[in-house]
């Protein structure tokens, strides 16, 4: 059924069909007609960092980046869903178009800039979500912002949501904020780690200690890897987030709208974005948990980030052009490989 859906938004603007779609979701959960839930297999809940997740299948942050759609979106069968990102003010990203399908390989590119309407908004909203699952929340920083205040919004926006997140992600890896991916590296890494780590324990007095995950870039080589890496395990992080969207058009090239400018997601991501969770894997301590995500389209995808190291994985650009399928495709694949 969801094919016929697919088809029906696909005449429509990537952008036009995303907001749609959320407002079409957010329709179908008040009116009590969102059963999908049901249908996803029973599994072993999974276990971090002292929570429960119901099944190790999540949503990406980028789809809700308000949390205007969490219970809708939690009501679907993810085991935990990741809203954002968010910055400190609001802000309206970058020109309209800044979204563009390539339907040929299962693919998207987006220059969104972080759109958004501002942390504090979104806290409003998570704090009146009725969902009871696991809620991530992923933070940016403003694009005004210099690279060297970075950390200023990075706290602002830690210090807001830290009561009502069960985790917290630190998007230093989209592409679409000039500059934001300098801060995955070196001197600028160890300040914005170590302020990081000082304002979570100073918060874990008054609300409990809460996960802080880092978010990279899949265009990343072995040596940066091991770099960052070797910075992560010095200040301990929580958890890594592999990947983000790519830069690179490998899979691609030719096909219409492959050199709009923006972040590649969807299968052609799949191959880089797991080497360079496989290679964290294997240059993180061990009891540093990671998330995978990039490329999964299929059951056997997800699969495919746990054999590389993943303790949870999520869905993003498979969800757009699979549906709610996928996650119990995920679920099911999952479950069969455990036996």
């Amino acid at each position: 059924m969801y094919d016929l859906v697919r088809r029906g938004l696909f005449l429509l603007s990537p952008e036009t069909a995303h907001d749609f779609s959320l407002e079409s979701l957010g329709a179908l959960h008040r009116l009590g007609a969102l059963s999908w839930r049901k249908s996803v297999p029973e599994t072993r809940p999974k276990t971090l960092w002292g929570l429960n997740f119901e099944n190790p299948i999540g949503l990406a942050a980028g789809l809700d980046k308000n949390a205007d759609y969490l219970d809708a979106l939690g009501a679907l069968g993810f085991g935990f869903v990741e809203v954002g990102t968010v910055t400190p003010r609001p802000q309206p990203g970058n020109p309209i178009p800044r979204m563009f399908r390539l339907p040929e390989s299962q693919a998207i590119i987006n220059r969104m800039g972080f759109n958004n309407k501002g942390v504090d908004y979104l806290v409003e909203r998570v704090k009146k979500s009725r969902y009871s699952g696991v809620i991530g929340i992923n933070i940016g920083k403003n694009k005004a912002t210099p690279e060297d205040e970075a950390l200023g919004d990075y706290l602002h926006c830690l210090d807001k949501v830290h009561e009502h997140a069960h985790y917290i992600v630190v998007n230093l890896s989209s592409p679409n904020t000039p500059g934001l991916r300098n801060l995955q590296f070196g001197d600028a890494l160890k300040v914005l780690l170590n302020g990081l780590k000082e304002r979570q324990q100073l918060l874990a007095t008054a609300s409990g200690k809460k996960p802080v995950l880092i978010k990279i870039a899949p265009d990343l080589n072995e040596e940066e890897i091991q770099q960052i890496a070797m910075l992560f395990n010095e200040f301990e992080v929580d958890g890594v987030v592999a990947t983000n969207t790519t830069l690179a058009r490998e899979g691609v090239a030719g096909q219409p709208g492959a050199e709009e400018a923006g972040g590649l997601s969807g299968a052609p991501l799949r191959h880089n974005a797991t080497r360079v969770l496989r290679q964290f894997r294997g240059a993180l301590n061990s009891g540093i948990p990671l998330i995978g995500v990039g490329g999964i389209l299929y059951g056997e995808d997800a699969c495919e980030k746990v054999d590389a190291g993943a303790d949870l994985v999520q869905l993003y650009t498979g969800f757009i052009y699979r549906g709610p399928g996928l996650i119990r495709e995920c679920v099911a694949a999952m479950n069969k490989k455990a036996d």
